[in-house]
């Protein structure tokens, strides 16, 4: 909790200006209110959740009425939902009203991807047909990322760790960006306050710095009449409207107004020069954090996009492509290639610009990886668990309780599992895939992932979210 005397000195001064500020309601809100949880559903394993109310600006998302425990929910491991917070969700209702599937396919990028939030937002709002690249600037970043898009599961995805002007030679390769741009923070002070140690003026020209460097890197990839969502966690006018009038001012733009209603509070506001559209979030007015938000359409070509096609490829091993197709549902919609010993898969539709990526870019994970194959059997990896595209009537599946599924989300012994059956097992609980584990007759390997097993001690006793019934037609 936050009091007006604990602000960072100058912080209250410098928001005096700023679209929508009330400084006694956004005071209080910081002293007196909690801030709420929110999380959003995975609509490819979708799970229903009790006493929820819906977040108005996002397909599929909803408040708590309190924070559970979310690392000893086995659902939350198995991708049924991220836990997100609510104002950032907002992105999803600015992808809905530019983005329409029957336009043909486009390909979108999020620059500033970790942890994961937007990723699988976007994720969930596009086809697939479509094509996400998400890209983690800070190495140490990208494990957590590539963790959360293989939990969601969708195998249109290709996770990138690389600076922004690294795009650049990437002319009009993308249809859509989002940039989640680094800034000040000063939009998450209720929920960290420990953000407020890190902000001053000074650090908030820093940030406006940064973003202008960012934003023109990156300008010459996206396409003529491409959307540029830029979003930032900060109230600072000079990260927000000023860095609208500055995009308008050395680049070809056009600010798009998105339409809202008036119930869900969020601030409009219009840049003092080019009038450029933008969206606020306050603590006081919404039920979410800070946040500030804005489209903008590309009105002119930056060149043509690189069209590479390897012409040097090996002839594609068949016999060991046939071997893998039982485990994939819908093999034919595949393009299956090999990272040294490693299978994996990505949609025959994205296996061209997976190809131009792969000369500009360091790549972290493509689509989606199998394995490897041990003779004429396949060595699952845990990717494929978790995927949208696991044939599951390839594999034994034992479900699991909720006590044994935290066993194996540990690593440690399960206890009373009856084995029925012995070979590579979907470990599942309520259905849902958690990972593999080897069945034998008096064991069970547990193939689950050390690096993101649980390592927290389980509370007595474990509260994740409480079910509700399950969705009927109405």
């Amino acid at each position: 909790m936050a009091n007006h005397d604990s602000f960072p000195k100058g912080f209250i001064q410098s928001l005096k200006g700023a679209p929508g500020f009330d400084e006694q309601t956004f005071t209080t809100v910081h002293q007196n209110a909690e801030a709420p949880t929110s999380v959003r559903i995975n609509p490819n394993k979708p799970v229903q959740l009790a006493n929820t109310q819906p977040v108005p600006w996002c397909h599929d998302a909803v408040y708590l009425q309190s924070r559970p425990s979310f690392t000893f929910d086995p659902l939350f491991h198995a991708g049924a939902y991220y836990v997100q917070e609510a104002s950032s969700m907002f992105i999803d209702h600015i992808l809905r009203n530019i983005y329409n599937a029957e336009d043909g396919p486009v390909k979108v990028l999020d620059l500033c991807a970790a942890p994961g939030g937007k990723s699988t937002l976007i994720s969930s709002a596009i086809s697939s047909d479509d094509l996400l690249v998400s890209n983690e600037i800070i190495k140490t970043r990208v494990p957590i990322l590539t963790d959360n898009l293989n939990r969601w599961g969708n195998s249109n995805v290709i996770a990138t760790n690389n600076d922004p002007k690294s795009f650049a030679r990437l002319k009009s390769f993308f249809d859509i960006i989002v940039v989640d741009a680094p800034c000040s923070g000063s939009g998450m002070f209720r929920k960290d306050p420990a953000a407020m140690e890190e902000w001053s003026e000074a650090n908030v020209e820093l940030c406006q710095q940064r973003q202008e460097r960012i934003l023109a890197d990156i300008y010459p990839t996206l396409t003529e009449d491409g959307y540029l969502i830029y979003s930032t966690c900060s109230y600072s006018y000079e990260e927000d409207e000023a860095i609208l009038d500055w995009l308008c001012t050395e680049f070809e733009f056009e600010s798009i107004q998105i339409p809202i209603e008036s119930s869900w509070t969020i601030v409009e506001s219009r840049s003092a020069q080019h009038k450029a559209w933008g969206y606020r979030f306050y603590p006081d007015k919404v039920k979410g954090e800070g946040l500030f938000a804005a489209c903008l359409r590309k009105k002119e070509n930056t060149g043509e996009s690189p069209n590479f096609r390897s012409k040097n490829q090996s002839k594609p091993n068949y016999k060991e492509i046939d071997l893998l197709k039982p485990y994939i549902s819908q093999p034919a919609e595949q393009y299956f290639f090999k990272l040294n010993d490693d299978w994996l898969a990505i949609g025959k539709q994205h296996r061209e610009s997976l190809e131009t990526l792969q000369q500009y870019l360091y790549i972290k994970k493509s689509g989606v990886r199998l394995g490897k194959l041990a003779g004429k059997e396949l060595i699952s990896d845990h990717e494929l668990a978790l995927s949208l595209i696991v044939s599951k009537d390839a594999f034994l599946q034992t479900e699991l309780t909720y006590d044994q599924a935290i066993a194996y989300l540990r690593k440690d012994n399960i206890e009373d599992l009856d084995i029925k059956e012995k070979g590579w097992s979907l470990m599942t609980y309520q259905g849902y895939a958690l990972g593999w584990a080897k069945l034998l007759t008096n064991r069970i390997n547990n193939y689950y992932p050390k690096e993101i097993r649980i390592l927290a001690q389980v509370p007595s006793p474990p509260q994740p979210p409480k079910r509700g019934a399950p969705k009927t037609q109405e």
